[in-house]
Parts: structure tokens; sequence; C-alpha cells
């Protein structure tokens, strides 16, 4: 069975023996852990392959002919290339499991008392961060679907609201607003009271400014008084339905050899400063497996020497947003699996208690 679910999948290449297969997994295995080149005397010394140096040699210039390995230099020994990373991934990697302690750190993490949905996505992408040790990326969900469940305009200032909006997630948008002078609190209260009768239980997707337009006309109070007050409301559906982007653990990867480079390192942390480009890389969300794209097979030219691995979290059975790891193509592959793997079964949980919903825990 395939360790990876990903959107992109090797074909087996018929021309691997199991020879083959054991030598390549070691070098990988290796090299993930060493980040130098591997040589077919570390092989024959270090594993028990039953094989001599110069065979694993042989066998390691036909893994290069076949594109499964590089040599960095014409002395060195070979590293993985990204088809190798690719076959490694799909077929040859073994899961590993995740510590006791680690399983609580994440349940720790993620069942502090947490109201809010945004809340928990910056939680888990923080967690997820320091799980791992690379960069994690998250983006909350566009709520179209949630519930409103209040409206209330309070006075703040002589001339001067706060409106503020509640959803079924405890996502919670407020706008400060202009109003006439003479509004009194008590008129403030009779406009909230009339939201709420009108709005409380709609999906999110339901109020638009012109559903906002068709109130105004129902509620006989006069326009220069209602107004700014429904734009205030309308603002904050507006933000509720945007996305927040969540990055954490940036500097993870200078902990790495392959960005000691400055402009590679530059050209990695320019990426993910543009809110654009991350939303794209987030942007596959149509089921809820792990996918993994790797080096040449992402299409931002600034991370062809990362692997970037996607998921997503549910609210019941629909997908709502996503969350992912970036690092090097020399990334643990079996670690970050695994704990992405936890991190959104723990997450979905969460979130379904966070929305009212029974769920059990494990």
């Amino acid at each position: 069975m395939s360790a990876n679910k990903g959107v992109k999948m090797m074909f087996f290449d018929d021309r691997l023996d199991e020879r083959k297969m054991k030598i390549l997994r070691a070098i990988i295995n290796d090299y993930i852990d060493t980040a130098e080149p591997i040589g077919s005397r570390t092989i024959a010394r270090k594993h028990e392959l039953g094989l001599s140096s110069a065979t694993i040699r042989n066998e390691m210039a036909d893994l290069e002919d076949m594109g499964y390995l590089d040599q960095p230099h014409t002395s060195s020994g070979r590293i993985p290339s990204d088809k190798g990373y690719r076959l490694y991934v799909d077929h040859l990697m073994k899961l590993s499991e995740l510590t006791h302690e680690e399983i609580q750190s994440i349940k720790d993490a993620l069942e502090i008392k947490i109201n809010e949905l945004s809340q928990l996505i910056r939680q888990t992408s923080v967690v997820m961060s320091n799980i791992t040790k690379y960069t994690s990326i998250a983006i909350s969900p566009q709520l179209r679907r949630s519930t409103l469940k209040a409206v209330q305009v309070v006075p703040i200032a002589k001339g001067k609201a706060l409106v503020i909006v509640v959803v079924n997630a405890g996502v919670v948008r407020n706008m400060l607003v202009k109003i006439q002078d003479s509004i009194t609190p008590d008129q403030l209260i009779r406009i909230s009271n009339l939201l709420n009768e009108k709005l409380t239980g709609l999906n999110v997707e339901q109020i638009n400014r012109s559903l906002i337009r068709d109130i105004n006309k129902q509620m006989f109070i006069h326009n220069d008084t209602l107004m700014p007050i429904l734009d205030g409301v309308a603002e904050c559906i507006e933000q509720i339905d945007n996305a927040e982007i969540f990055l954490d653990g940036t500097t993870h990867i200078f902990n790495y050899p392959e960005f000691k480079d400055v402009e590679k390192a530059r050209g990695f942390l320019n990426v993910l400063e543009k809110k654009k480009i991350v939303r794209e890389l987030l942007n596959d969300i149509s089921n809820n497996e792990i996918n993994i794209h790797i080096g040449n097979e992402n299409t931002i030219d600034e991370i062809k020497d990362c692997t970037l691995l996607t998921t997503t979290y549910n609210f019941g059975d629909m997908v709502v947003g996503s969350i992912g790891i970036i690092g090097p193509t020399r990334m643990d592959y079996s670690r970050v699996i695994s704990a992405m793997n936890y991190i959104r079964k723990k997450m979905n949980i969460e979130i379904n208690k966070l929305f009212g919903e029974n769920v059990e825990d494990s």
C-alpha cells in the first residue's frame, strides 16, 4: 500500500528490482539524516544488504541513469533526485509513529478552551510547525455556510457605534461606524433587535448587500439613521467570508544546509510574504488526503527546491479549508506525514466541537 495518497503518484518502474529499491531506500534515509552525498562504502558498511561496495556502486550508477539519483560532483556520492523522492514517498517509505510526548503536546495545544475558529487555525499552524520543525501554512475557511447567531449595535461615543456580528463557529467581527449624533442608546437597542429578528439563523452566504437593502425598506427607519449601521453589518459579513492566512516557523528554513545560501533563503521567504501566492499553494481542497508536491512538481520557481504537503480540514463532511507544510525536498517525509495525519484528525474534532456537533475523540 502506498504511504502517500497524494495528487501525483509515480507509476511503478518495472526496471526496479528488489535490490535497487533497498539501495535507493537506504540512500534516501541516510541523506535525509545527514544532508551529505551517500557513497557505496557507507551503504555497504551501515546497512546489512549482503552486497559488496562494488555491487552497490554499480547499482547506484544504474539508479542515476534511471533518474532516481543525482551526483553533485564527479568524486562525490549520490543524492536523491525529485524522481527518487517521489518513488520513496509513494512506494518505499515506512510511516513513523508519533511519540507519546508529541501526541500529548498536540492534544494540549488544541484542547485548550478555544471559542473562535481563527484562533484554532492559528494554534494548529503553530503546533504543526513545532512538531515538524518546518514552516507551516494554514488558511481559515470562507464561512459561507456558517449561521449568523447575533447582531449587536453598541454606542461608543457621540456620533459613533460599534456593529458586532457573531456566527455559530464563534467567529466575531466588528466595525466602527458613524451615526447621527441624535441617535439614542434605546434606538440602537431597537435596531439591534430588528436586525436579529431579520438575520439570525441565516447562512452567511444568504446575507448580502441586496438583502440588507431590502431589510432597510422593511424597517421604516430613516435612511440616514439606518444605512451606516447596515453598511457596517455588510462589511462584517464580508470580513467573515474572507480567509485569513497563518504562517509559522518561517525561520526554520535556515536550520537546513540547503538554504544556507542567502539568495535562496530570501527567495523562499519572499514567496511566503505574498498572500496571493500562499493562497494558490493551498487552493487544492478537493479531497481529504495529504497531497505532496516535490521539487519541480511545484509550479512556483522559488519553491522548486522545496516539498509542499497540503491537506484539508472539515466541518462534518464539508471541506472548509486547508493546511500545509513546506520545507526542503530533503524532508523527513515519514514523520511529517504522520504528524499531519494526526493533527488533521484532531483539528477536525475540535472544529466540529466549535460548531456544536457531537464528535468522538480519541
